[in-house]
């Protein structure tokens, strides 16, 4: 570190830095202590002397600090400043961090505002219920708001049935078969035929799956299940398909010499 008896051009006291930058004289003898940000010079007398690209550096380190990142994750984003391509590099990193950043508040700032249209929609205060959205919310599943239709018995078969692989791979089946017996009802295929029996068969069987066989719950998935009045796309979808199962379902089970529902 070069030294000098007076402040030359180009150089800044510590205390004149951390004005410049809206920091603390405390902070930049802290980073000083870290390793993070030595002065670039120092005076005879022990002034710590500053330079513009020793703020160049500051800015990056407060931005990534801003951003989060622990001061050893810091230490390991700081680059040298040498030359123009050091410092687009170092630009160009702090982009992608304040990028990733932003698409992080994004999501959050989405779900906190999907969680608050539920939780007006609910009639009580209940915390595993708003827990299990946000979890829903964080799996991306696209029907989190169907959880308070569900019952508190329904809700912890599900916490123990599923895990999020498998409640997803299950969602994604439901609605493959949803799609497939709704292009049979559009090509006015009749609920008799070998078709639309299997597919009958198959949605039967996914039922079947998400009770574990507990018959029991049939009737609380028929009433979760009821979309009379549906608000959005998806809602009207399963209506349609309640129509054209409904036939096709009584078939089934007199092939079958039994009613589950009785």
């Amino acid at each position: 570190m070069a030294k000098y008896k007076a402040i030359p051009q180009g150089y800044m006291t510590v205390g004149e830095a951390a004005k410049r930058m809206g920091v603390t004289v405390r902070t930049l003898q802290y980073y000083d202590k870290e390793g993070m940000l030595s002065p670039s010079a120092e005076s005879e007398g022990g002034r710590r002397l500053y330079t513009d690209k020793d703020l160049v550096k500051l800015h990056q380190i407060l931005s990534l600090k801003s951003l989060g990142f622990s001061l050893n994750d810091i230490k390991q984003q700081l680059i040298s400043l040498d030359t123009p391509a050091d410092v687009a590099n170092a630009l160009a990193r702090q982009a992608d961090d304040i990028r990733q950043q932003i698409e992080q508040l994004s999501a959050s700032l989405t779900a906190i505002e999907q969680l608050r249209t539920e939780v007006l929609q609910m009639q009580t205060v209940d915390f595993k219920k708003y827990a299990d959205i946000i979890v829903n919310l964080q799996m991306k599943n696209e029907f989190y708001y169907l959880i308070k239709r569900f019952d508190e018995d329904t809700l912890d078969h599900i916490r123990h049935r599923f895990n999020k692989e498998s409640g997803l791979a299950f969602l994604d089946t439901f609605n493959r078969l949803s799609d497939e017996i709704l292009q049979l009802q559009k090509d006015n295929v009749p609920p008799e035929s070998a078709r639309c029996q299997q597919l009958t068969k198959a949605y039967w069987d996914l039922i079947m799956e998400f009770t574990d066989g507990d018959m029991s719950m049939l009737p609380k998935l028929m009433q979760i299940g009821n979309f009379d009045h549906p608000t959005n796309e998806w809602e009207e979808k399963q209506k349609l398909v309640s129509a054209y199962l409904e036939p096709a379902l009584e078939i089934y089970f007199s092939k079958l010499g039994t009613n589950p529902f009785a």
